[in-house]
């Protein structure tokens, strides 16, 4: 797969010739009639739920092109929300630049507002969470794992979806059943461990970890579940290189990733107006360093994944 790359970066999209739906913390949103919708892939990036005012140059292509593989190579497990029409082809001429490469025109779903997120390993949160009640999200593990431990198997640990600038909420599977009911929780959960599993195969084979992820689904008019949104990208999932794990794993540290995880720690020791930014909005402003160096990861994380 060859990779396209934006002159420049586009931190928010501008399409006059059609009604914007919603603006996202990455992914701007237009009504096409009253069945599609056009997903735009910004450069935004956000961490801790507060979008940086500075964009990534090409993070959305990257992104776009990511999903795109995996719902080619995951589509037998579920269907998803991809109508296989053109993006360019439903916009104006003069807008086709903001939307080549970094937009699908995808099926308009009703969406189910949870986060159906599968741990392979333990890490970030779950990790913190583990220490203190051997536990992720209600889900008791072993005694005795470290961090970034492989997990006997994966775990599926919901969130509910929040409102633009809050955090989404970890609950428990009986509260999804609550949500949504016991059917439709079961095939939510059932489904994303299987996808999980099936990429996580797909990724060892192409030396990568991936450690954790979150899917959303959505349903259709005859309640259909469908995979929606972004799939398996580094803003969605936790990605490690397989040469550096061991070597992490026995020291107790964070393996180097190719998420976002490297903005996130520059932004737990960012300092505004003296003080630990206390993770609200504004963020701290992104030195020119950590936007390369983010950039230059997710660039090798696709190169990698597709090669």
């Amino acid at each position: 797969m060859t990779t396209q790359s934006s002159p420049s970066a586009l931190h928010t999209s501008n399409i006059r010739s059609l009604p914007l739906l919603a603006r996202g913390k990455v992914r701007d949103n237009y009504a096409v009639g009253d069945d599609r919708i056009l997903m735009v892939a910004s450069d935004r990036l956000s961490a801790f739920d507060v979008i940086m005012g500075e964009p990534i140059p090409g993070k959305g292509v990257l992104l776009t092109q990511m999903a795109l593989y995996w719902f080619d190579k995951l589509g037998h497990i579920c269907p998803n929300h991809l109508t296989g029409d053109r993006p360019e082809s439903v916009v104006t001429a003069d807008e086709v630049k903001q939307v080549e490469g970094r937009s699908m025109l995808v099926k308009r779903l009703k969406p189910v507002l949870i986060e159906a997120v599968v741990r392979g390993y333990l890490a970030g949160s779950g990790w913190k969470e583990y220490q203190e009640s051997q536990a992720v999200c209600g889900v008791k593990l072993p005694a005795g794992l470290v961090n970034s431990a492989k997990l006997p198997e994966p775990i599926y640990t919901p969130a509910a979806k929040a409102e633009m600038g809050d955090h989404d909420e970890n609950i428990t599977y009986e509260r999804t059943v609550e949500m949504v009911g016991e059917p439709l929780a079961a095939q939510i959960r059932d489904t994303a461990i299987r996808i999980y599993k099936e990429a996580a195969e797909i990724a060892l084979t192409k030396g990568m970890i991936i450690a954790d992820t979150k899917f959303e689904f959505g349903l259709t008019e005859d309640g259909t579940l469908v995979l929606m949104d972004e799939v398996l990208t580094p803003d969605s999932s936790r990605y490690w290189p397989v040469e550096g794990y061991a070597d992490a794993l026995a020291a107790g540290a964070n393996p180097p990733s190719y998420d976002k995880q490297f903005v996130r720690d520059w932004l737990e020791q960012a300092q505004v107006n003296g003080k630990a930014w206390d993770k609200t909005a504004p963020a701290p402003r992104l030195p020119q360093d950590v936007i390369a160096k983010t950039a230059a990861k997710y660039h090798e994380a696709l190169e990698r994944l597709t090669a």
